[in-house]
This record gives structure tokens, sequence and C-alpha cells, in this order.
């Protein structure tokens, strides 16, 4: 794995909108430049955010994660709710410093635990979380759609 020069991790900007909805719609995630600004709003506080992984002026990759106060418990749980990176950047270590960046943070705020979904139709993705110590056993998780 060789990492990629010149990448430094920041807070996402209005400005990275255009190139978030790109990676983004890559995915198979399809959206406008003008619902990522808006989401980037809604992820500029204390519990949310979005961190870009930025190559020299590219911006190569994002993560956002929501802080989770929980009940049954005094502390509180990080959730990735999305990383994507370029995939002209895979496998270069982009993924794990976004996810390096939310557990340091996590470990700031002395979070429990931080989790993350990922589908089985992403195979990729889960092997870097399982091959980060999360544990693929954990599935109770259930979902009604509205």
């Amino acid at each position: 794995m060789t990492d990629v020069p010149g990448t430094n991790l920041r807070p996402a900007t209005p400005a990275d909108a255009t190139r978030i909805a790109a990676l983004f719609t890559d995915e198979g995630y399809p959206v406008t430049p003008s619902v990522v600004a808006a989401r980037l709003a809604r992820f500029d506080d204390d519990a949310s955010r979005v961190i870009v992984a930025d190559a020299e002026g590219t911006v190569i990759g994002f993560i956002a994660y929501h802080v989770i106060p929980r009940f049954e418990h005094d502390d509180e749980a990080i959730r990735i709710l999305a990383l994507v990176v370029d995939a002209g950047a895979r496998a270069r270590g982009v993924g794990r410093r976004l996810i390096g960046e939310v557990e340091l943070i996590a470990g700031e705020r002395k979070a429990a635990f931080v989790e993350v979904t990922a589908g089985h139709h992403r195979p990729d993705a889960r092997r870097l979380y399982e091959s980060l110590g999360y544990d693929a056993a954990l599935t109770a998780y259930l979902r009604k759609r509205r």
C-alpha cells in the first residue's frame, strides 16, 4: 500500500460540494452539488462532521460521521455514515486514514465505540472495516422503510 502524496485531511467546506457529489454519484448514490452543500451545512457542528482527504487541491475521499448520545449508558457512540474514496486512490491508505481520523476523534470524546454499516454488496468495504478490527458478527441492526 502506497500513500497518495500530498494528501491531508481537513473538514469539508461548501467549496467541496461538487467533488463530493461526483464521488458519491460514482459510488452509486446520485446526488447534486446543491444537495451535498445542504448536507454539509447540516453536518457542520460538534456532533456531525464531514472530513475530506485533499490531495494537493483535489478531494479524493470523504467520511461523514455523527456522534450519538446513548440512553442506556452515560456515554456516546460514533457512527460512520458514509465513506467514499476515489476509485483511482483506493488501496493506497486513504480510507484507512479517514477512518483513523474518526477513531482519533472517538478517543478524544471517550466514545464507547465506533460503528459502521457496510452492505454485503460492498465486499471491499467490508474487508477494509474487518481488517481494522470492526466486528462483522454484530448484526443486530434492523430497518423498516417508510
